[in-house]
């Protein structure tokens, strides 16, 4: 069995290629190296540049190599990016999976997994996010990922493949300084960057109805995410019938000011303290996951804290910020 992993020279996506291989199962990757880096894949590990807009290299890699099953990660990942342009979102996210699907159903790809996220529950009002939350996406990142899902359990249905569905929430961390976050967008990188500038960092809103009055989310670490994906793959090679929709996260809950304090304490870098902006629109005060049915479902739960995420997201930032 060979695993095709699309977006693998990415953050998440050389995580996942490095906990597979590291788990003994053979895998080829895909990207077009727009945001990913090819230094990023382990020794051994075959890239092919590419998209998977391009049907005719789909052909050519799931013939060359194989390919029994595909994990789904390449994408675009932006809020604020999907909101400026709609568009370009549906058509990298949504036209490639259903090119990439077309491809792997014709090719015979009876295993499919497909990177999700949090985002498409919205602004739930729930102390804990269960996968029976109702989904109600905020962004076209967030729609898009739950269309995603949509298409990837109807082509399932339709051309027999056993399919999972794996909704990150906030991740975070490195398993190596080499392979940490290079983007800028989440939370743990933008207080670093501002730290290590001298800057304050930025809080957006804190008069939420929270106890500290910021934002509350789920962090979860990127080499957890890896193994996650790990579990569920054979999952779906022991059990053809699957249709999984599975959360990752820890479960408990950190504030923006929680975390700032963490990064500071880690780093040493205080400076000034963090300065309060406007709430952004859409960000919903809490959004913390139930791990109960990934648990039942894969033996699976996550084994890294915060401040280990945090020393781990430092040393990759150093590495690259000397």
């Amino acid at each position: 069995m060979t695993w095709l992993i699309t977006g693998g020279a990415g953050y998440v996506g050389s995580h996942v290629v490095r906990a597979m291989t590291e788990a003994g199962e053979p895998v080829v990757v895909l990207d077009d190296l727009s945001t990913g880096r090819a230094e990023r894949l382990v020794d051994g590990v075959v890239l092919e540049t590419g998209t998977v807009l391009d049907r005719e290299v789909l052909d050519r890699v799931l013939r060359k190599y194989a390919v029994s099953g595909v994990v789904h990660i390449a994408g675009k990942k932006r809020v604020a990016e999907s909101v400026e342009r709609p568009l370009y979102y549906y058509h990298e996210n949504l036209e490639g999976l259903r090119v990439l699907l077309g491809a792997a159903a014709e090719a015979g790809v009876g295993r499919f997994l497909f990177s999700s996220s949090a985002a498409v529950y919205g602004m739930p009002d729930v102390d804990l996010v269960t996968e029976k939350t109702p989904c109600a996406p905020v962004n076209p990142y967030g729609e898009t990922k739950l269309a995603g899902e949509w298409l990837v359990a109807a082509a399932g249905a339709r051309y027999g493949m056993a399919t999972a569905a794996l909704r990150y929430f906030n991740v975070a961390g490195a398993a190596t300084p080499e392979l940490g976050d290079d983007g800028v967008f989440n939370l743990v990188p933008m207080v670093l960057e501002r730290l290590d500038a001298g800057e304050a960092p930025l809080v957006f809103g804190d008069d939420y109805p929270t106890p500290d009055g910021t934002c509350v989310r789920d962090y979860i670490h990127v080499e957890d995410i890896a193994t996650a994906h790990v579990a569920a793959a054979r999952r779906l090679a022991a059990d053809p019938s699957a249709r999984l929709v599975l959360n990752i996260g820890r479960g408990e809950g950190v504030s923006v000011a929680e975390m700032i304090g963490v990064i500071q304490d880690v780093t040493g870098l205080t400076g000034e303290p963090p300065r309060v902006l406007a709430r952004r629109p859409g960000d919903p005060a809490r959004v913390v996951s139930s791990g109960d049915l990934i648990r039942a479902e894969l033996d699976w739960s996550a084994r890294w804290d915060v401040r280990e995420m945090v020393e781990s997201a430092w040393a990759g930032w150093r590495l690259r910020h000397p």
